[in-house]
């Protein structure tokens, strides 16, 4: 697509209407550029997908969260691995001293059961289910950093566009206004000319706007509450690659969102045999001495207590736990089915994309430059208007904008496809 920018300023529409005022505009690689030889509208290019991503990583608060919510989880692990902590009793019966009786033990409860085991492990699957919720959000920012990073880069082209036919439609509008003012065409040739410059100057003003838009949002996504850079560095010719939708699919058994349905199987079944532990009742060990000051006898005191589950066996717990267990079953079920249908979704509107791009670039833009070059020709021979070139211009730069838009499309897709897959960028190949 530079290409035909590039065509574009070394046609010989330019130097005719150029030499008609003696101006020296010309179109660069950078932009369009003045007899000062300075760009109207610079490469100030300092930020790239990796640096975006990487700040994203380090800043986003939605990825903070759920790191600290990864951090709390040691606390509950920390927590589960406690043994009930022994109890110091003291009974004094009688305050008379002389026939005072008193009593010191020390009372400790013994889990049974497996529940200490059993409440570990259930931390364990806690644990692991924050690391898989961190996994999904950044595999989220991710998807929302790309997309709006190519967003970005595409406005950025659009306001080049946009700055490119303003320059031109005045360059239309000055020659229009020589020739008027020779005799040579009607005066009605110049108003045309007065109107094309002015809706040139509203597409700029709308990809201005959009651009602001698109920056504003890679900000948001990075974490950051300003804009803190001037532009975006990427390569909007290069297409996102297409793997094979079985190799994809293979992939998805690994996917956050999947190994989280599954992790939380492991929890709801953990937390059952947490409530079935609790069904068996700990036994309270005693061990202690009394002094009967009226005998003058010091005596031992051993004791065992056993409460008996006759009513309360934890048995509505139990039944809750269980049903939820199947519940995690079902929505893991359901997670597979739902990521499958996103994933061929993502899929197919990737390869819709890729194949519309390469339509416009293959098809559709070089059309639209034989139009364009002829137009041209017979501007400079005497056959066409000053205007019939301009709107040759404007055709070949709203396919240009066009393709873009399916390329920015396609790379959003593949973000997309990243996104449920969890991998980077790099990885999706």
């Amino acid at each position: 697509m530079r290409k035909i920018l590039l065509t574009l300023a070394a046609s010989a529409l330019l130097p005719s209407a150029t030499m008609a005022e003696g101006n020296t505009t010309q179109y660069t690689n950078s932009g369009v550029t003045s007899q000062s030889g300075q760009a109207s509208l610079p490469r100030m290019t300092n930020i790239k997908l990796s640096n975006a991503l990487e700040k994203a990583y380090e800043a986003n608060p939605e990825l903070a969260t759920a790191r600290n919510a990864l951090l709390a989880q040691d606390g509950t692990v920390l927590q589960a691995e406690t043994r009930p902590n022994p109890e110091l009793q003291a009974l004094l019966e009688d305050t008379r001293s002389a026939t005072r009786t008193s009593t010191l033990q020390l009372n400790q409860r013994i889990e049974l059961g497996g529940k200490r085991s059993a409440r570990m492990d259930a931390a364990e699957h806690g644990k692991a289910l924050a690391q898989a919720e961190l996994e999904i959000v950044r595999a989220g920012v991710q998807t929302e950093v790309t997309s709006a990073f190519y967003d970005t880069l595409v406005a950025q082209e659009r306001v080049r566009l946009a700055q490119s036919s303003i320059d031109l439609a005045q360059s239309a509008l000055r020659a229009a206004q020589k020739r008027v003012e020779a005799g040579k065409v009607s005066p009605v040739e110049a108003t045309k000319a007065g109107i094309a410059l002015a809706g040139a100057r509203v597409d700029h003003a709308r990809a201005e706007s959009a651009l602001k838009s698109s920056r504003k949002r890679l900000a948001t996504a990075m974490g950051e509450p300003q804009v803190n850079f001037e532009t975006v560095d990427g390569n909007l010719e290069t297409l996102p690659d297409l793997p094979e939708i079985e190799t994809l699919e293979s992939r998805l058994m690994q996917s956050p969102a999947y190994k989280k349905a599954q992790i939380e199987v492991g929890r709801r079944q953990a937390i059952s045999e947490v409530e079935r532990s609790k069904g068996v009742p700990d036994v309270t060990v005693s061990l202690g001495g009394r002094k009967n000051e009226e005998l003058g006898l010091n005596q031992a005191i051993l004791g065992v207590s056993i409460p008996i589950p006759v009513f309360d066996r934890n048995q509505g717990n139990l039944l809750e736990s269980l049903r939820r267990a199947d519940q995690a079953k079902d929505e893991l079920t359901a997670t597979q089915l739902r990521l499958s249908r996103d994933l061929a979704a993502a899929y197919e509107n990737l390869n819709a994309s890729r194949q519309e791009f390469l339509s416009w670039r293959d098809n559709i833009l070089p059309s639209a430059q034989s139009a364009y070059d002829a137009a041209s020709k017979g501007f400079e021979m005497g056959k066409f208007s000053f205007l019939e070139v301009l709107d040759a211009q404007r055709t070949l730069f709203d396919a240009l904008a066009q393709s873009q838009q399916s390329l920015a499309l396609s790379h959003r897709y593949a973000a997309e496809l990243q996104g449920i897959l969890g991998q980077t960028p790099a990885n999706i190949q």
